[in-house]
Parts: structure tokens; C-alpha cells; sequence
């Protein structure tokens, strides 16, 4: 959840850590520090709030060196404060240390040193790491060993970067359950949470495993593994560019991405279904009918944003593949004990590629024999290396914590997936086929209409801003689409904001229909239309405020809803990712007409690596 970066070469580190960190602010926000070795100690700056505050403070008191390490936090054991600030340091000022994850043992250690007269003056689990390898440092263990005395204490999800006053030219980074990419430069080298991060110092970057601690100096990086076993490591080249995770012009990266996703749809579909191709191109992705005949359950998990568009796959697997699907939130999926063998098929969803829960699951299931297939955004992620198979989105870094653009092309692999387990199987005839594909290749270009007209969106902003509650319906594949708008809205406009099945308004929900709710019913499955209409009366009924997303050219949603969002005229199956369109427009406009802070909205980060 947390962004940390370190460096360690012949320029002056501060505005190096300061430039990583803003490119990983995403990650968390509500503080801010870096730790810089200036030959002789390792000084510190550090603040809570924004990474604002800390270039402020970093202005006001300059600090020189080649050396340094640094942390944009979401917090997880204590308040957002200067104190919980990281980095932390061992009481003599000798090691420094970034983190981001959760140490589920920390208590244990902390008393264990409290007993040897170690003291604390924070909250956090981190500074519990700090002393313990300060505690082996003084035992007379070397740096780096000292480090791998204390990382095997630990028990949890951690990414570490770790800094010793007596040796300036050393930077150690440590890998277990948390995301973390070290840049190779000329003369310098680099550590960060993410690629962004890097790309403005390098393009050759090395993926750390789990379990893995690297040891950095200006001209040198060598990895080892647990038992300091020397790792090769290929090393991976970056081709995107860093405009990709630039606003380019736009007032939020939200918006810029949800402008993307013409774009993005359309690469995700071509690649896989191209124009001129024969059928589906799966790369290396190995699911005939052989394969498929083997499987007796699908399970689709995921979280967040994620889930919802896992839930569309669920939906159209079983209903055009005629194969039992169940869909489960990671987080509860692995306390379950759900039933799994090498006759399982789990396909897990994460834009990150590193989402804790999801990355579990994915191995509970490993465990039990089954087989698991990815659909990530980031290369070389854990859940992208550890999956038996990898669908890549490819969207592009995704820069705002609210998911659009990764969620579009999520829902579009999850088209190209089931459409090629139909023909597999033969629940698809080629005609068939034929008719969604060719109906695919128009959804980018109707994305473009629809956001061609967003000022519709952002005026009814303006009309609803003053709600104080929203609720979204749907029938079938519209209430998927209205679980995703229900989030984005509470995510970035602080609404209190719930998604029900239609029919299900009247057993409870009902009860909380007043003139200061908004009802948003998302009526883009026309065969269900009639009994849609007839739930926007009830409501209306009971005095709400009422707005509908339908095809062009329904007339009969205009008679009762007091707004209605058009969307162009496609298949039933295909109109999610048209309809989710307007969601996150309306929500990035409500968002802006009530002063919220769209891209990095408060309690969240971008890519949850914590359980």
C-alpha cells in the first residue's frame, strides 16, 4: 500500500527520492519522509500529510547525499502522524529502514527487544524492524548479515529498503509478499514499489522475488536469495513511456484514464481477436477442449473493482459456456475452505498483480492442485509470475486509486476469454462468434461518443450534488454494472451509496427511499426493461430523485425516470462496458462539484498489499 524508493550513485539523492515519491503518492498519502546519508549519518525528514509537506520542509532544510532511502505511507498501525512517519531508525541513528506491509509478529519481537532496553517512540510495526537489526549489528554481525538475521525473525507481507550509517555506499533492499523493482543505472542504481517511479532514470529494471534480499552499491547489484544464495536475474526493459503515467493536460489522472479507454479496449481486443486473424490468439495460454473437459468447477476471484468485473465473467461463462462459475471476494475465498483440485480452474483478476488476498488465493489454490489463470495489468507481477497462465490487460500504468480504465479491459478480456471456452467446447458456433466479435471491434468507438458527451454527466452532477443518498439498481448484467458505479461513487465522492438487485428493493432496502435519495438505475438489458421501469416507479413513489442509463432510442425509460444517460445500441452481453461509462463520469463529476480529492481519496492507496 505504501511507495518507497531508495538510490544509491554519484548524484545528490533527495531530489531523486522526492520524484519517486510523487510518482508512488498514489500508493498513500497521508505522510511523507526520506532518510539521506550525507558521508558521515543519515539524516532524516520526515512529516505527516501530503508529499507537499515534505517538499517544503526538504526546501527548508536542504540535505546533501548520495545515499537515501524514502516512503509515501498509508498507514496501518498507527495514526497518521510526524512520529509514525517513515523512515524509522534504531535508537543510535545507525540503520534506517522503509517499509511497506504488515509484520504480524512484531509484538513478540518488540517486547523481546524492550527487554534489552530498546525504546520506542512510534506505533508502528517498522520501527520494530530498525532495532532488531540494529540489535544483530551490535551482536557484530556485518550489514548485510544483520539484515538477514532479522528478515528471517519476520513473519508477514513486507517490501524493506534499509540504509546503515556505517556504510555509505550500500543500499539493501528485501522482498517478501510486497511489490518491489530495482532500476539499473549507469554509475547508480535504483529501488522503488513501482516502475513509474524509475523511468526517468531507467528503462532496465530487475523484478525481486519473494523471499529474495538484494544488495545495491553505485556500480553493483547482486541478489540473494533466503539462504544468500547468489540469483541470476534476466532483466526486464520497459517500453512503455513516462507520459503514460503523466496527466497529460488533464485536471485528474482519473479523467485522463477514463479517456483511455477507447484506446485501451481497443488494444486489449485486438490483440487478442485481430481483424485480420483467424479466430482467438491466447499467446501462450493453453485452454483446449482436452484441458476444459478436465474441469468441473471455475472459480472467478478478485477484489474491489476487480471483483465486479470478474463477476461479468462469471455471468457470461455460465451463461454462454453453460459451465458452473463461482465468484468469490479474495478475502473471504481463502478462509472458506472451498473445494479445490486439479479438476479447478481459478481465474483470479488484479490490476496491480499484486493484491494481497487475491495473491493468496492464487496460492491456496496451487496448493490443492488446481490450475489458475491471471488476468493482471502489471508484468511481471507475483500474481502474474506465480498463475499457471497470464491474460495481460496491458492498460498502462493506472495512476488514479480509482480503477476505470483497468476495469474496462478487464470486462473486455473476460469477453475474449469466454467466448474462446465456448468454441472450445462447442457452445459457440463460428457465426456466433462472428456476430460479438465483429460487435467488439465497435465498443471503442462508441466508448468515444459516450465520453464525446460528458457534459450530460457533469451537469447532472451539479443537479444531484446535494443528495445524501444514492442507491443504483439493475437486473441481470445491469446490477453487475451497478455494484462498480455504486463503489466508484462512494471511492471519490464520499457518498453514502449502495447497488441492489432490482427485484430486492422491496424486501428492505425500500425502507430508506426518501427525497433525499437518488436512485440510479442502469436499464441497459432491454428484455428486463419492463420490470426495471415498474422499480423506478416504486421508488418514485416514495418520493426519491430518479436517473436511468439506457440504449439509445428507449423511449419508454424517458416517461418515468427524471433523468436519462444514453449509451449507443449494442448486444445485451456486450452493453457493461458501455454503461459503466456514465458511472464513472457521473462519479468523477460529483466527486469535482463536491470538492473531494479525486485521484488520491482519502483511507485508500492504489494497490493493496496488505491483508
Amino acid at each position: 500500500m505504501c511507495g518507497i524508493v531508495g538510490y544509491v550513485g554519484k548524484n545528490q539523492a533527495p531530489s531523486i527520492l522526492i520524484d519517486g515519491l510523487n510518482k508512488l503518492e498514489y500508493r498513500g498519502y497521508d505522510s511523507a519522509g526520506i532518510a539521506v546519508h550525507d558521508g558521515q549519518n543519515i539524516n532524516i525528514l520526515k512529516t505527516k500529510g501530503r508529499l507537499s509537506n515534505l517538499i517544503k520542509l526538504v526546501i527548508e532544510n536542504p540535505l546533501t547525499g548520495t545515499l537515501g532511502i524514502g516512503h509515501t505511507r498509508w498507514a496501518t498501525h498507527g495514526a497518521p502522524s510526524d512520529v509514525n512517519s517513515h523512515p524509522h531508525m534504531s535508537e543510535d541513528h545507525v540503520i534506517a529502514v522503509v517499509h511497506n506491509g504488515i509484520i504480524e509478529n512484531y509484538m513478540e519481537i518488540k517486547a523481546e527487544l524492550l527487554e534489552k532496553g530498546y525504546h520506542f517512540i512510534s506505533e508502528t510495526d517498522t520501527e520494530t524492524i530498525a532495532h532488531l537489526i540494529d540489535c544483530y549489528y551490535r551482536d557484530g554481525f556485518s550489514f548485510e548479515d544483520a539484515v538477514f538475521k532479522a528478515v528471517s525473525r519476520l513473519e508477514g507481507a513486507y517490501a524493506l529498503s534499509i540504509i546503515c550509517r556505517d556504510c555509505p555506499g550500500t543500499l539493501i533492499a528485501v522482498r517478501k509478499g510486497a511489490p518491489l523493482v530495482i532500476g539499473k543505472g549507469e554509475g547508480e542504481n535504483f529501488i522503488a514499489s513501482d516502475i513509474p517511479a524509475l523511468l526517468n532514470y531507467t528503462r532496465e529494471v530487475y523484478f525481486l522475488e519473494d523471499n529474495e534480499i538484494a544488495v545495491l552499491t553505485e556500480n553493483s547489484i547482486t541478489i540473494y536469495d533466503k539462504d544468500k544464495n547468489v540469483v541470476n536475474r534476466d532483466i526486464y526493459h520497459v517500453t512503455w513511456d513516462i507520459e503514460a503515467a503523466e496527466k497529460s493536460g488533464y485536471a485528474h489522472f482519473m479523467l485522463k484514464e477514463i479517456h483511455e479507454q477507447p484506446k485501451i479496449v481497443r488494444e486489449t481486443i485486438l490483440k487478442r481477436v485481430p481483424e485480420n486473424g483467424d479466430g482467438i490468439v491466447l499467446d501462450n495460454i493453453k485452454l483446449d477442449k482436452q484441458e476444459l473437459d478436465n474441469i468441473d468447477r471455475i472459480y472467478v476471484v478478485a477484489c474491489g473493482t476487480a471483483y465486479y468485473a470478474g463477476l461479468i465473467g462469471k455471468h457470461l461463462i455460465e451463461k454462454i459456456c453453460r459451465i458452473p462459475v463461482i465468484s468469490e471476494v479474495a478475502s473471504e475465498f481463502r478462509y472458506m475452505d472451498p473445494i479445490l483440485d486439479e479438476r479447478t480452474l481459478l481465474i483470479v483478476v488484479s490490476q496491480s498483480g499484486e493484491t494481497a488476498d487475491t495473491l493468496e488465493a492464487l496460492r491456496i489454490a496451487k496448493r490443492n492442485g488446481a490450475r489458475v489463470l491471471a488476468i493482471v495489468n502489471a508484468v511481471g507481477s507475483s500474481i502474474a509470475r506465480e498463475a499457471d497462465d497470464v491474460f495481460y490487460i496491458l492498460a498502462g500504468p493506472e495512476i488514479a486509486v480509482a480503477s476505470t480504465k483497468a476495469y474496462s479491459a478487464q470486462v473486455a478480456a473476460m469477453y475474449i476469454l469466454t467466448c474462446h471456452i465456448a468454441l472450445a467446447v462447442g457452445k459457440m458456433t463460428e457465426e456466433e462468434f462472428k456476430a460479438i466479435r465483429d460487435e467488439l471491434y465497435t465498443l471503442p468507438s462508441k466508448i468515444e461518443l459516450i465520453l464525446q458527451k460528458e457534459n450530460v454527466e457533469k451537469k447532472l452532477a451539479e443537479k444531484y450534488k446535494d443528495v445524501r443518498n444514492v442507491f443504483f439498481i439493475g437486473r441481470g448484467l445491469d446490477y453487475l454494472v451497478s455494484q462498480e458505479g455504486s463503489l466508484k461513487l462512494k471511492e471519490i465522492a464520499y457518498l453514502h451509496s449502495e447497488a441492489y438487485a432490482a427485484g430486492e428493493l422491496k424486501h428492505g432496502p425500500i425502507a430508506m427511499i426518501d427525497e433525499n435519495t437518488l436512485v440510479v438505475a442502469i436499464a441497459a438489458q432491454e428484455e428486463l426493461i419492463e420490470k426495471t421501469i415498474n422499480n423506478i416507479k416504486e421508488v418514485k413513489a416514495r418520493g426519491a430523485k430518479t436517473m436511468a442509463i439506457a440504449m439509445k432510442g428507449n423511449t419508454k425509460i424517458a416517461e418515468v425516470a427524471d433523468d436519462v444517460i444514453y449509451i449507443p445500441r449494442t448486444m445485451g452481453i456486450l452493453a457493461p462496458v458501455l454503461a459503466n461509462i456514465p458511472n464513472q463520469l457521473f462519479a468523477y463529476y460529483m466527486a469535482l462539484s463536491l470538492g473531494t480529492d479525486i485521484d488520491k481519496p482519502r483511507n485508500l492507496a492504489k494497490s493493496v498489499t496488505v491483508e
